[in-house]
C-alpha cells in the first residue's frame, strides 16, 4: 500500500533550513555543512502531498517513519559548502512520534 494512512501535523520548524536564501540553510554553509533545498516553497508543498498520497515507506530511521518518492523533475538541489550544485530527484518526509512531518530532497531514500 503506497501514502501515508495517519493524521499528520506539518511542523514548521523545519520548514526554512530547506528552502533557498533563508538565514537557516545559510547557516548551514557557513559551518562548511552541505544543504539539500527545494526549488521554492510551492515544490516543497507539491513534493509532501505527493509523498502523502502516493509516497512508499522505506522504514523507521533514527526514530523517524519515513516516506519517499522519485520525481521525473528536479525538485531542488544539494549546494556544498564549496558551491557546487547537485540536482535533487528524491522527495522525503519524515514523521515523529508526535506524528509531526517535513520534507526533505534527497538523493536517494535514508539510510540507517
Amino acid at each position: 500500500m503506497s501514502g501515508i494512512h495517519r493524521d499528520i501535523f506539518l511542523d514548521p520548524k523545519h520548514i526554512p533550513k530547506h528552502l533557498p536564501n533563508t538565514p537557516q540553510s545559510q547557516r548551514w554553509l557557513r559551518r562548511g555543512r552541505s544543504i539539500h533545498i527545494f526549488n521554492d516553497e510551492e515544490t516543497m508543498l507539491r513534493v509532501a502531498e505527493a509523498i502523502i498520497d502516493r509516497g512508499e515507506y522505506t522504514g523507521n530511521i533514527r526514530n523517524y517513519d519515513r516516506y519517499g518518492l522519485f520525481f521525473t523533475e528536479a525538485i531542488g538541489y544539494r549546494i556544498s559548502p564549496d558551491g557546487s550544485r547537485t540536482p535533487l530527484f528524491y522527495g522525503e518526509v519524515k514523521i515523529d512520534a508526535q506524528n509531526r512531518y517535513h520534507t526533505i530532497p534527497r538523493t536517494r531514500p535514508g539510510e540507517g
